[in-house]
């Protein structure tokens, strides 16, 4: 008989005992904030995040890097426990976006702002110097470009830089940049291949006639091989770049500050990519980084509020913020200060 009661009392000890650990378990997943996203984002996140686990009480943040799009196509999947609680982008979140949110339940959504980057063009750094203009750009990207008349267009069948502009290289258009889940492939098409092809005053005034029309012809990407679709991994576009001299990449300006022993950045406008030209608006190919928290989550996920709280530190995006170590261009505190203000009152 005392044999059987030791046996039921070590039962219920072990029942108890895990019932402890999965709660405990439990908890601290709920503690444990989730974030994905822009590629360009998850490096600035990342030290946040690692900083974060190891001088708070809190698990260390679990970052992935799915893209802009896709990790807003996850962010709003739906609200609470083992959902995500934040997105990095290298864009403003759409409308269309908003309403896929909205539609799962998803209707606090802060938005973040954290600073800026440039997005550079980008050869291996024994390659020849590139000196670009956003109208070359578009003139060796764009899926069709004007032809002899205003209002034609035809295939783009350039092969070589010098086709576009006789003052380039003679060497092969091959530009490796990110799927169209990416916000740096958003923001290069907006920002660089719109530009150059606002140069040509008939799509300029098209703009005014057919927003659609216009869209089509200054963001489409031509499919046939001078563009080549690299994944999200822009450290992997880098490696590429060092195998092939002829190649240029797209990506963030915080990857080659971080690699300018490997590769170089080329002029856009006559305006070579720096910290500073970023910083003051000289540089064309610039945006701004986001990070969107999900409202709701913040009564799911304990660590979320304190999360965004050090992100937003003077010590991680201030000016001088350790995060500008890493190639993130930091907002003027007249921005940041009352930006800043607003993003810690949404999350109290």
């Amino acid at each position: 008989m005392r044999d059987n009661n030791q046996f039921k009392k070590t039962l219920l000890a072990t029942a108890v005992a895990t019932g402890m650990m999965a709660m405990a378990t439990h908890t601290m997943a709920n503690e444990q904030v989730r974030i994905v996203g822009s590629s360009t984002v998850y490096p600035f996140s990342t030290v946040v995040a690692e900083r974060f686990g190891n001088n708070t009480l809190f698990k260390t943040p679990v970052v992935e890097s799915t893209g802009t799009g896709g990790g807003f196509k996850l962010f709003c999947a739906g609200t609470g426990e083992g959902t995500v609680d934040a997105s990095n982008a290298s864009r403003a979140i759409k409308s269309s976006e908003v309403k896929m949110c909205a539609d799962n339940g998803v209707n606090n959504i802060i938005e973040v702002k954290v600073g800026y980057d440039g997005i550079v063009l980008a050869n291996a750094k024994n390659a020849k110097s590139f000196s670009l203009t956003t109208r070359d750009l578009f003139l060796a990207l764009a899926k069709d470009v004007p032809g002899k008349n205003d209002g034609e267009l035809v295939k783009n069948t350039a092969k070589l830089w010098s086709d576009v502009n006789p003052a380039l290289p003679s060497t092969k258009i091959e530009v490796l940049g990110p799927p169209p889940t990416s916000g740096t492939r958003d923001a290069f098409q907006e920002l660089a291949l719109e530009s150059g092809c606002k140069t040509f005053s008939w799509i300029k005034t098209l703009k005014k006639q057919d927003k659609n029309a216009y869209k089509t012809i200054c963001h489409s990407v031509r499919e046939d091989g001078a563009f080549i679709e690299a994944g999200e991994n822009d450290n992997l576009i880098i490696q590429k770049l060092t195998t092939n001299e002829n190649a240029l990449g797209i990506f963030g300006f915080s990857f080659l500050d971080q690699n300018t022993h490997k590769v170089k950045g080329a002029k856009i406008n006559g305006i070579s990519v720096s910290f500073d030209a970023i910083a003051n608006g000289s540089y064309p190919i610039s945006r701004p980084l986001f990070i969107y928290a999900k409202g709701e989550n913040l009564k799911t996920t304990s660590s979320l509020k304190p999360f965004i709280e050090a992100f937003m530190s003077d010590a991680a995006t201030g000016e001088d913020g350790y995060l500008s170590d890493r190639g993130l261009i930091p907002m003027g505190d007249s921005e940041r200060l009352p930006a800043k203000a607003k993003v810690l009152s949404q999350v109290q």
